[in-house]
């Protein structure tokens, strides 16, 4: 007669007595929590069917640390360079054509760091003898293939006559500018400069962007488009050019010019080393990585508008379309940051770096409602930098977060004092053009002495998040 076995008790099972008791406590446990979550959720689940899949996604994310809602993201193709872009890859690393020759647009642009500066200075050297300090930190030249054109308000529509920009400035005068937050989608840029190159928007294409750098006498320092020109002429890939644009190319020194800052153009639009798409944080919204808990929280801190708030202007959403997040919103905001003593410029205590309305660009100057205000820049690969902000005059994110974080609740731990004692809060603007600062979105609405938004934690978090953004990432 068949006889089923007796079951062994728990307490027979192998192994040592203490390991065995600690292993059905972990059992124990763990049934324990599955029963808690599947009654929490279907009590849930009675109360707000309407949320249940958003909740089950949230559970699912918090467990695994896998994206529950995996979407396919649009990336520019991958295809061979075109001729146009071959040559303007060689225009961009070609050291021959600056003053001193020994700078290209890649001693600046390192595509080793994102194409950003390869340093911690806070500007670069360039001139004919690369002794002359710049007045910024260069940005990076990477995901500006969607840069549209410098704005202020809605884009023209096609065939109107271009807009009139201080006209357009001047209406703008007394509007209230739209609350950032990160909770909506991205504020109306209706009456904010938005767009174009550059910390202050002054070149509205990346063929603008390239020429700049070869005439500016603290960059690549020529005289004239003509000297350009001219090495041009004698530069080893000319035959390209006759074979592009024919041999009378030759005969016009601004044609060349032209046509060889198109193709530098070409190519940071062509090469996928421009706008790789491949960190971490890609491979998350795609369903392919896991973040980590760290990371986890950092990103919803990185998305709570009451915290970080940063995704109010660094969007981290993919787009209706599914074209991948830039983590910018191309619009300008004067935050106030310290001055940056080490800029040779700034020695000058009558000097002061305005942004849009000076003193690079000049057809804002009277505009005085933007004095101070510099581009979003992308926060792609931003955890790689060595400078941040307009004046590079942090380091390292764990400054700039402790910027953000108490630049209203505690400035006299970000700003110098004065020689009264007084903190010199927003000591790199003007008196006149404070009332530019931003105080309106978060963290930026608390006032001095309220607790700061984020605590030393959560700061760490969020740098967390940030490293998931660096491209390069392999699964």
């Amino acid at each position: 007669m068949n006889s089923r076995p007796n079951a062994t008790p728990l307490s027979q099972l192998p192994g040592k007595g203490p390991a065995r008791r600690t292993s059905c406590r972990l059992l124990l446990w763990a049934a324990a929590c599955i029963v808690i979550a599947l009654v929490t959720g279907g009590a849930y689940a009675f109360l707000h069917p309407d949320r249940v899949p958003e909740r089950i996604g949230l559970l699912v994310e918090n467990l695994t640390g896998a994206n529950p809602h995996p979407v396919h993201l649009r990336r520019p193709r991958d295809v061979p360079l075109s001729a146009l872009a071959l040559l303007g890859k060689q225009v961009f690393y070609d050291t021959s054509l600056s003053a001193s020759g020994r700078q290209s647009c890649a001693s600046c642009h390192s595509p080793d760091h994102a194409y950003g500066p390869a340093n911690a200075q806070p500007v670069q050297f360039g001139g004919p003898r690369l002794t002359d300090p710049g007045f910024r930190p260069p940005p990076s030249l990477a995901y500006l293939y969607r840069q549209a054109a410098f704005s202020i308000g809605p884009d023209a529509a096609e065939n109107e006559v271009p807009p009139d920009l201080a006209a357009l400035a001047s209406q703008a005068q007394g509007v209230a500018r739209a609350q950032k937050s990160a909770a909506v989608a991205p504020a109306t840029p209706a009456m904010v400069p938005q767009g174009g190159m550059f910390w202050d928007g002054r070149a509205d294409t990346l063929q603008a962007q390239a020429i700049s750098p070869l005439l500016n006498p603290v960059e690549m320092a020529n005289a004239s488009p003509a000297e350009v020109a001219h090495k041009l002429l004698n530069a080893p890939y000319l035959d390209q050019f006759k074979a592009l644009f024919g041999d009378h190319i030759v005969d016009n020194p601004d044609l060349l010019v032209d046509e060889a800052m198109s193709a530098v153009g070409r190519y940071q639009i062509e090469d996928p080393s421009f706008h790789a798409f491949s960190s971490k944080y890609d491979a998350w919204l795609e369903g392919h990585a896991r973040l980590t808990q760290a990371e986890l929280r950092g990103m919803r801190l990185f998305n709570d508008p009451n915290k970080a708030n940063c995704a109010g202007c660094h969007v981290s959403q993919p787009t209706k379309d599914n074209l991948p997040p830039l983590f910018t919103d191309t619009q300008y905001e004067a935050l106030g940051v310290p001055r940056n003593r080490e800029i040779p410029a700034n020695k000058d205590p009558k000097f002061y770096d305005l942004g849009i309305c000076g003193p690079f660009r000049r057809d804002l100057a009277q505009q005085t409602q933007y004095c101070g205000m510099f581009l979003t820049p992308t926060l792609r690969n931003a955890a790689t930098r060595h400078v941040f902000f307009h004046n590079g005059v942090y380091h390292t994110l764990k400054e700039v977060m402790d910027f953000y974080n108490l630049r209203n609740t505690s400035p006299q731990k970000i700003y110098p004092r004065d020689a009264s004692g007084k903190v010199a809060q927003f000591n790199d603007i003007p008196a006149q053009y404070r009332k530019n600062v931003d105080f309106q979105d978060a963290p930026f609405d608390r006032k001095p002495g309220d607790p700061p938004a984020m605590s030393d934690q959560d700061i760490e978090d969020i740098i967390a998040f940030m490293n998931t953004l660096n491209d390069g990432y392999v699964r």
